[in-house]
């Protein structure tokens, strides 16, 4: 329920502008957009992942001013010029690397909440798909961002993942090729790498934009999966959400800053504080933690291309998503046996992060009484990736769309107010109480 715009100008310079550059009615049609009223803190992650992306691009391009896209140059222009010698440089990289943990943290959070309550389906489908191409592209950015310092592990995982596009016939050593700039890893890949680095952020801005379009049009989804059917199901977004959402930003900033002032270096790789050296291969080379349960599906088929195969097919399940789910009722909150199902997916794709961190054959981890070998069998956790990750697809393609003949749902309110069953607290002042629904 998008509505129309209530916007009139005031002052004869505000008429002159709205008839050439509406941007006074845009910026107050969107604050006085109709919002559902009984939307929760989940519904707030969108407006910290704007917070996020702005932290990203700011920081980013202070980053660019002094950094060195050299092989020779990059990685003492980040640990020693931009972290000792540029003032509060040690901050702005804390904040710029330890944010882009907090982006796929919030990203993750957001598309969990959108699947739970179907807020992918009919007519927000194009909202969805917009969506899935923010993630791929903030995957892209992210990878690249990696290799940016130049340490071990961002080299050598540059060089393991441009050669999986090797995997591809005909064009696989073209593209990897091209990549390169080279023969190998080397400056003109740091190069490629940090020239797109700092251009798809701004491709993931514009993408935003067409997302905060698309939500506008058919308007917000709901915890209760209802269409808003009337204003008074609905509030203005401003000051009621404005401020929702300031407070959600507020207490994610603390976590965040835990992570910049106490635990800077807690989600990096200790290889990458090492200068890349092309002769010496790191012991266990892994993505940042956002990225391993891809990793987990990929190294679990032996197969080079078939696990390219693999990784770009669990991608493609959530851009497909909208057309699998043919069940009528959108929220969860009415599906008892597909919350089941979407819990024991979430252990799934956790399981999958965990795999993507191990050594298939074996670990040292250091423990209060010394280091200790925890000797895994060398198939325990490939066979483990592989029975996650055949749920994972199983999930999408199986389960989800027979769920929708098989599954019983609770009966669903008739609007935002109705309570499914009728009980006298659940009606709020003002509003009349449903008939009693029995079931």
């Amino acid at each position: 329920m998008s509505g129309h715009s209530s916007y009139e100008p005031k002052t004869a310079i505000e008429r002159w502008l709205d008839t050439r550059l509406p941007i006074i009615r845009f910026s107050a049609d969107l604050l006085d957009f109709p919002t559902p009223r009984n939307l929760n803190y989940w519904y707030t992650f969108g407006g910290i992942l704007t917070f996020c992306l702005a932290v990203q691009i700011v920081t980013g391009i202070v980053l660019a001013m002094h950094y060195d896209p050299s092989g020779a140059g990059a990685f003492n222009s980040v640990e020693q010029h931009i972290m000792r010698d540029v003032n509060y440089g040690w901050l702005i990289r804390g904040i710029h690397a330890n944010g882009a943990s907090m982006f796929f943290l919030a990203v993750y959070l957001h598309i969990l909440r959108g699947i739970y309550y179907g807020s992918f389906k009919a007519p927000r489908e194009v909202l969805w798909l917009l969506g899935c191409v923010i993630y791929v592209l903030m995957m892209a950015t992210a990878f690249m961002g990696y290799v940016l310092p130049w340490g071990q592990m961002s080299f050598w995982g540059a060089k393991v993942i441009t050669n999986l596009l090797g995997a591809f016939p005909i064009v696989g050593n073209a593209i990897t090729a091209l990549l390169w700039g080279g023969f190998s890893v080397d400056s003109p890949t740091l190069n490629r790498f940090f020239s797109l680095h700092y251009l798809l952020p701004f491709v993931i801005a514009a993408v935003v934009g067409l997302h905060i379009w698309a939500l506008h049009v058919p308007g917000n989804n709901n915890p209760t999966g209802v269409n808003v059917k009337s204003k008074a199901d609905t509030v203005a977004f401003h000051p009621y959400y404005t401020v929702k959402d300031g407070f959600a930003v507020s207490v994610f900033m603390i976590l965040f800053a835990v992570f910049v002032f106490f635990l800077p270096d807690a989600l990096s790789k200790v290889d990458n504080a090492v200068p890349a050296n092309p002769l010496v291969t790191p012991a266990h080379i892994v993505p940042e933690w956002y990225l391993l349960p891809f990793y987990a599906i990929l190294r679990a088929i032996p197969d080079k291309l078939m696990g390219v195969l693999a990784l770009g097919g669990a991608l493609a399940m959530l851009f497909i998503l909208p057309w699998l789910d043919t069940s009528k009722v959108r929220s969860m909150r009415y599906r008892p046996t597909a919350r089941i199902y979407f819990f024991i997916w979430i252990v799934a794709a956790l399981a999958l992060g965990w795999c993507g961190s191990q050594e298939p054959d074996g670990q040292v981890i250091q423990g209060l009484h010394g280091p200790t070998f925890i000797d895994y069998d060398i198939n325990s956790v490939t066979w483990l990736s592989r029975i996650a990750a055949l749920y994972y697809f199983a999930y999408f393609l199986l389960i989800t769309p027979l769920l929708a003949f098989f599954e019983t749902p609770r009966p669903v309110p008739d609007s935002l107010y109705t309570p499914v069953l009728s009980h006298p607290a659940a009606t709020p002042a003002g509003a009349v109480a449903a008939p009693e629904t029995k079931g």
